[in-house]
Parts: C-alpha cells; sequence; structure tokens
C-alpha cells in the first residue's frame, strides 16, 4: 500500500460543539460545512458495541433523544473519540466516517426511526 491509503482524503479545519442544541459541527477543509445531531453520532457509532461485527449484528439503540457530548478527543490526524453522556464512548469516528454520515445522514436517520417503531422502541428515555 502506499502511504497515500492512509492520508484522509479529507480533513476538518474547524469542530466546534453547539452545546444547547447538541449539534456537532465540523467544517471541512474543502468548504462543506457538516452539521450532525449527537443523537445520530450516538446510535450510528462506529464501534462494535453498536454496528456489531456483521451488518446484521447492528443495534438498535432507543432512548438517546436528549443525548449529549461531553468530551471530543482527536486520535491521530483521522479520527476523534466522542464521548457521550451516557458514557458510550467506544467508536473512532474516522473523517472518512464522518464524511460518509455527511453524505447519508437523511438515509439513515429515516431507517433508525423506521428500525425504533418497528420494534415499538422509542427515541424518548425510559423513565424510572
Amino acid at each position: 500500500m502506499s502511504e497515500d491509503s492512509f492520508t484522509p482524503r479529507f480533513s476538518p479545519v474547524e469542530i466546534n460543539y453547539l452545546r444547547d442544541d447538541h449539534i456537532l459541527e465540523i467544517i471541512w477543509d474543502d468548504g462543506l460545512t457538516s452539521k450532525f445531531s449527537a443523537e445520530l453520532l450516538r446510535v450510528e457509532s462506529p464501534s462494535a458495541e453498536v454496528q456489531g461485527h456483521h451488518p446484521s449484528e447492528k443495534k438498535i439503540i432507543p432512548g438517546r433523544r436528549h443525548v449529549g457530548i461531553i468530551d471530543i478527543v482527536p486520535v491521530g490526524n483521522y479520527a476523534v473519540r466522542i464521548t457521550f453522556d451516557d458514557l458510550h464512548d467506544s467508536g473512532l469516528y474516522s473523517w472518512q466516517y464522518l464524511r460518509d454520515l455527511h453524505a447519508n445522514q437523511d438515509q439513515l436517520w429515516a431507517d433508525y426511526l423506521r428500525a425504533l417503531e418497528a420494534r415499538g422502541l422509542s427515541r424518548d428515555p425510559v423513565r424510572r
């Protein structure tokens, strides 16, 4: 493999967490601006805990309507590790993963809502 195989195609120039709105904003070096809800990032975490090791193993994570982000830590020059306020922190969000998420977020969100409904689950946290 060439050295370029590991070089991200796009890189963020700025990453902001809009705490009141629970939105992660990324401004990319090509001028694109991505905005992701913390809820979408959490339920689409690239971790094995959420994605499994095969597409058929993907878990539907309910009750995260109000999830927030408590930490964003760079991992090398290719990713960030996000810690959510439900303490999930095992996914590495590569720049490529985030670009793909940007391109597909409307479809992923619609699929997520359909999966919740099909299983009788809710975006709202369980009341205790």
